[in-house]
């Protein structure tokens, strides 16, 4: 008897992103990353999960899109059973130096002087660390009852380059630093980061040549260099297609004076078959099938567009 499955039991599937974590949402600058991690909490929150977003000390548009009050660096309610905050790294550093000395009294003794502060603000990954740090502190936060105050945390990371940078930084702090404090929660982080069952990277992407570039080879950064599991690729802004590829051929080939609305049927064609290639090549060369947002044509920093894109993330 052979040793392969029945080719009538489906495989497994993947499991989803309500039962994680962590979730580090990132990809290329201007895909959409906010957007997608607005319309992701609403998504889980609809689930019955406790969301926390966390953005790294950005410029603030989460509340525009969920129709809040603004966010700050301290943790707000936005959206039933989804909770805010905009993290900012000095006041990140603070709550992180007060909780290891245990007293606030005695962090301000000791760093609240313009010498420590210049000296942190100099150590190379510590206000990526601050931010991260912070970010992984809350899925260790419990309630009264034992339970995790939020079920899933979504940090909203920095762009590509800088968000890879950021994400080194534990594995970092555990190969130069000392055991102690830092190092110990350096590496409950890093723990948890590379455990698929509690973690996943979202990738967002555009339908465009750069931004399916950098999304593969940020995906094979994060699997072959930090050994960290991706659990979904979200590419914002597609089109429905409108012709087919013959269609799209004859109308790019032709060399014939436009009117207005052939010329408006070329240049969509052409968008139409760079996205095609985009789609195709994500499709082939990441190891997590795509999932498609579509191109809002009205505002999409709106509340009832976030929701609209949550259901479909559902």
């Amino acid at each position: 008897m052979s040793g392969s499955p029945s080719p009538s039991i489906p495989p497994p599937r993947m499991p989803g992103l309500e039962n994680k974590r962590f979730l580090i949402v990132t990809g290329k600058g201007g895909v959409g990353k906010t957007t997608v991690c607005a319309a992701e909490a609403l998504a889980l929150a609809a689930k019955g999960k406790r969301v926390l977003v966390c953005m790294c000390h950005a410029k603030e548009r989460l509340s525009t899109m969920l129709g809040s009050d603004r966010i700050g660096s301290d943790v707000i309610p936005v959206s039933p059973n989804v909770w805010a905050v905009n993290m900012d790294p000095t006041k990140a550093l603070q709550e992180y130096g007060a909780m290891m000395l245990k007293s606030r009294a005695l962090y301000n003794l000791l760093f609240d002087n313009k010498y420590v502060r210049t000296f942190f603000r100099a150590v190379p990954g510590m206000q990526e660390w601050t931010l991260l740090g912070k970010a992984w502190w809350h899925t260790t936060e419990l309630r009264d009852d034992g339970a995790p105050l939020y079920d899933i945390v979504i940090l909203d990371a920095p762009a590509t380059g800088h968000g890879l940078d950021m994400l080194r930084v534990p594995k970092i702090i555990l190969d130069v630093v000392p055991p102690g404090l830092l190092r110990r929660d350096a590496e409950r982080a890093w723990t948890l980061f590379q455990d698929p069952k509690h973690c996943a990277a979202v990738l967002v992407t555009l339908p465009e040549e750069m931004p399916t570039t950098e999304t593969i080879e940020l995906a094979h950064a994060l699997d072959k260099e930090l050994h960290l599991p991706i659990g979904k690729i979200v590419v914002n802004c597609v089109l429905p297609p409108l012709f087919s590829k013959a269609e799209r051929a004859t109308l790019e080939s032709t060399n014939v004076d436009f009117n207005a609305a052939l010329q408006a049927g070329r240049s969509r064609a052409l968008r139409e078959d760079v996205q095609a290639t985009a789609l195709a090549r994500l499709a082939k060369e990441l190891p997590v099938p795509p999932s498609f947002l579509p191109q809002l044509f009205e505002d999409a920093a709106q509340p009832k567009a976030i929701r609209d894109l949550s259901k479909r993330l559902s």
